[in-house]
């Protein structure tokens, strides 16, 4: 996909409204310049050429409803093609809709994709969703799955909305619950594991979450739901969402998940693999949290998706 320079031919004023009020000036310029690197847009905010009603601020301004943004004139790469998301993601979506309203909608992400695109990955969840629903203003991420995790994903439809969902998630008044299958008979009946975890250590290249008491807390309550002869089925409850946390702390048990490819034992995951699991077997399974308008507790659940129930059902219980 070959990507094209334009230029803005003059300054650009544009008035924020209710969709990007209380948005940081960085994020709000970073979306609406799509292809200008960010150390250009720093920087052209640090020489005053950004203007907020006229005056200097700093990247970290919060806009307001109202506000008057000056943009100069700056190169703007451009995709001389349009974004492909392939139409089995598109599929997916239109189908994997737990609940909408008119703040946000929960979706039952499918395994195998980023939720976004980014660094080798040329669409995800989010721009799928957009490309399926071109008329709406606003559709932005609420919190992340990894690639290879399916089930519930929530996806704010407004910017109020997104504020008060992720101050939810801040003040821990989001409950998740997800299923795995750990390899091997885990013993335990519950625990919580506090390891601490520290993101972004090299290993071989690859940036990998480590236990470390330099990292930062996190908190999973593991209970057994079956035991299997050579699998255990359990419920994870992360208290705190830290990168790969569910993942490296099921590692820590002695019992990474079952297709695992970053924490798990690659002999374990080829005998599974062998079985039929032909991915992780993580699933968001359930949130819980306050609506952000009327504060009615909320509670969606995505089934576990049917080829991973069904290789269950051939597990041998013990």
């Amino acid at each position: 996909m070959s990507i094209e320079e334009n230029t803005l031919p003059h300054v650009v004023y544009v008035e924020i409204t209710e969709d990007n009020c209380d948005q940081r000036l960085d994020n709000f310029l970073i979306a609406r310049l799509k292809g200008v690197p960010k150390s250009r847009i720093y920087r052209i905010v640090r020489k005053g050429e950004v203007r907020v009603n006229k005056g200097r601020v700093d990247v970290k301004y919060r806009l307001a409803a109202g506000d008057i943004v000056r943009i100069p004139p700056i190169r703007v790469a451009e995709r001389s093609e349009e974004l492909y998301v392939p139409q089995g993601l598109q599929a997916a979506l239109q189908e994997g809709i737990l609940f909408e309203d008119d703040g946000f909608i929960v979706i039952n992400k499918p395994a195998g994709f980023a939720v976004h695109g980014g660094t080798g990955v040329s669409s995800g969840i989010i721009e799928g969703l957009r490309l399926i629903r071109p008329e709406a203003r606003f559709l932005e991420l609420v919190h992340r799955l990894d690639k290879d995790t399916s089930g519930c994903l929530l996806i704010a439809k407004k910017r109020s909305a997104l504020r008060k969902l992720q101050e939810f998630f801040r003040n821990s008044e989001v409950k998740k619950t997800y299923q795995a299958l750990l390899s091997g008979q885990w013993g335990r009946k519950k625990l919580i594991v506090t390891a601490p975890l520290l993101k972004n250590v090299s290993k071989g290249g690859e940036r990998i979450v480590v236990i470390s008491p330099s990292g930062k807390s996190a908190e999973t309550l593991f209970t057994r739901l079956k035991t299997f002869r050579h699998a255990t089925l359990v419920e994870a409850s992360p208290k705190t969402g830290r990168t790969h946390q569910i993942r490296v702390h099921a590692a820590s048990l002695g019992h990474p998940i079952v297709g695992d490819d970053r924490y798990g034992v690659d002999e374990v995951n080829k005998t599974f693999k062998n079985k039929g699991y032909k991915r992780m077997f993580l699933h968001a399974e359930t949130l819980k949290f306050p609506h952000p308008v009327t504060g009615i507790s909320m509670s969606i659940s995505a089934p576990l998706p049917a080829h991973l129930a069904n290789l269950l059902q051939h597990e041998e219980q013990v």
